[in-house]
């Protein structure tokens, strides 16, 4: 009966892994892809986030219409007293990663963004969600040591774009944890991903519009690329290009959702690691990234602390869920998420992340 079981769950899984993968992969993909015919990621970035705001309105629509309750819903003044800081530093997460693929390549990207679990553990420790322990000190310790690695006399190294990336990552440790801080406040119902996606994507619009405002308007303005069209067909296949990112933003955000809530948040974490290797392999083959042997040990090293990282996380998962069976008490799946985050921080891509992995 156990055999069967484990079965069943994995037969499940591989098609909604596969499903994560092609969502998660594309939009890093397609973000370096973009950037190449239209180098405005900041706008790229808020026309994603109004298109992921009308997507999960409708979800919640259609959610409502199905179960009869009503949906989450904050006052203005929750919003910005207590949601305003996790979408800020989401947006400019995002907006910063789209910003680096003007300059780096998708590999130096993808192994950058995984420092962002140093940053994660750093502000867990700050806002006391972790202890200190010896383990968590190893972790940081391989992590460091192979972003070190990869980066180290790197043929196709950029400063500008590192930095981007790097900043975005510790971007990325504060959103998650904020993220962490805002879905535990249980009086605000925010439980579920699309719940939180509603609510946080205005709010990440007003926060990174500014950026734009500085460092794209007036760029964009005497743009050919936007405002001089000579042909119409031009116009209508960038607005196909950029609503082909919302669509794989939010579907990132969703099929993540519908991962850990058939599987576990650990099935989760484990095809994030497996996703990097993927992403790196498609990029020395399909875009001609040239990565040395040091490179690749670094990412090997780097992928050994996130694997031990993944590893505590599942067995303190386990004694977690030991005790709440102890006590009678159930969890609610739609926390697994968000929570998979504060272990494993991704772009995104999304979006619930906004998961713009981006």
């Amino acid at each position: 009966m156990a055999g069967g079981a484990a079965l069943g769950r994995a037969a499940l899984a591989a098609p909604l892994v596969l499903l994560y993968y092609g969502f998660s992969i594309g939009i890093t993909f397609y973000n370096k892809w973009l950037m190449k015919s239209f180098p405005f990621p900041l706008l790229v970035t808020l026309l994603h986030l109004l298109l992921i705001f009308g997507l999960s309105a409708l979800a919640r629509a259609l959610a409502r219409c199905r179960s009869g309750r009503p949906r989450a819903a904050l006052s203005w003044t929750d919003c910005l007293r207590r949601a305003a800081p996790a979408a800020l530093s989401t947006s400019l997460d995002i907006g910063l990663s789209n910003w680096s693929f003007l300059y780096v390549t998708v590999s130096l990207y993808t192994m950058t963004k995984s420092s962002a679990i140093l940053f994660i553990l750093l502000f867990s420790l700050l806002f006391k969600l972790e202890e200190v322990r010896v383990a968590l000190l190893l972790v940081v310790l391989l992590i460091a040591g192979g972003l070190f690695m990869f980066t180290y006399k790197s043929t196709q190294f950029n400063t500008q774009g590192f930095v981007l990336v790097l900043c975005a990552s510790f971007l990325g440790g504060i959103r998650w944890t904020l993220t962490q801080i805002l879905v535990q406040k249980a009086e605000l119902g925010l439980e579920n991903p699309i719940d939180i996606m509603f609510h946080l994507q205005p709010l990440m619009f007003l926060g990174l519009f500014p950026l734009f405002a500085v460092f794209e308007g007036l760029p964009l303005s005497v743009s050919e690329k936007l405002f001089r069209f000579h042909e119409a067909g031009i116009l209508f296949s960038l607005l196909g290009k950029l609503f082909l990112g919302g669509i794989l933003a939010f579907g990132l955000g969703f099929s993540e959702f519908l991962l850990v809530s058939r599987t576990s948040s650990l099935t989760l974490s484990i095809a994030g690691i497996f996703k990097e290797i993927c992403i790196l392999f498609l990029a020395t083959h399909l875009l001609g990234d040239r990565l040395s042997l040091l490179n690749w040990l670094g990412f090997a090293v780097c992928l050994s602390g996130i694997s031990l990282h993944v590893i505590l996380k599942a067995m303190n998962s386990k004694g977690e869920k030991a005790q709440k069976l102890h006590k009678g008490t159930s969890s609610d799946p739609d926390l697994e998420l968000l929570l998979h985050h504060t272990e494993h921080g991704e772009e995104e891509e999304e979006d619930v992340k906004t998961p713009q992995q981006h």
